[in-house]
C-alpha cells in the first residue's frame, strides 16, 4: 500500500503542478520542504506551504524538541528564511551555556542561603499573645460590661444588640 500511495501522490503532484523543493535538514534527520504558490487546474490560486518530513514517521516517537525552535518558527511563518546549521549549533550552544550558567548560580545560591541562615537567625523564641493590641481591653482578662473612665482614659464597654423595637432602655 505504501508504494501505491507513493505513486498516487507523485501523480497528483504532478497534475496539480504542486513542486516540493527541499530547503534543508536538521541534525535530526528531520527534511523541511517549501512548496511556493501555484494555481491549480480549476485556476484556484493556493498559497504557499512549508512542510516537515520527520525522521520518525510515526507520531507515537514523536517526543518536544525533535524540531528545533528555528526551523518550528520558520514552518509556523514567524520566519521568513530558513535557518542554517551554524545558526541552529550557535543556539544549542548558547542553550547549554545558559543552563550551566542556571545550575552554578543555583549551587551557589543553596550556599549562600545555608550559611547566612545559620549565621543570622536567632532561635524562634515562643509567644504566647492574647487578644489584638488593637482592642481597648488587650492584656486585659475580659471586657467590661459598663463603659468606665477615668480623668485622662476612656474604656468603652461591650455591647449586644437587644431583641425587639425598644432601642432606649
Amino acid at each position: 500500500m505504501g508504494r501505491s500511495q507513493n505513486l498516487f501522490r507523485a501523480l497528483w503532484r504532478a497534475l496539480s503542478k504542486e513542486v516540493k523543493e527541499q530547503v534543508g535538514t536538521d541534525q535530526f534527520g528531520n527534511k523541511y520542504y517549501y512548496i511556493p504558490e501555484y494555481k491549480n487546474w480549476r485556476g484556484q490560486t493556493i498559497r504557499e506551504k512549508r512542510i516537515v518530513e520527520a525522521a520518525n514517521k510515526r507520531e507515537v516517537d514523536y517526543e518536544v524538541g525533535t524540531i528545533p525552535a528555528e526551523w518550528e518558527a520558520w514552518i509556523k511563518r514567524t520566519r521568513k528564511t530558513p535557518p542554517t546549521m551554524e545558526e541552529i549549533l550557535k543556539n544549542e550552544t548558547y542553550k547549554e551555556d545558559i543552563k550551566i550558567k542556571s545550575k552554578g548560580f543555583y549551587e551557589k545560591g543553596k550556599l549562600l542561603g545555608k550559611e547566612s541562615s545559620e549565621e543570622l537567625l536567632a532561635p524562634p523564641v515562643e509567644t504566647q499573645i492574647k487578644g489584638h493590641a488593637s482592642a481597648p481591653y488587650f492584656g486585659k482578662e475580659e471586657p467590661s460590661v459598663a463603659p468606665t473612665s477615668t480623668g485622662t482614659t476612656f474604656q468603652p464597654g461591650s455591647w449586644m444588640p437587644q431583641d425587639g423595637k425598644k432601642h432606649n432602655q
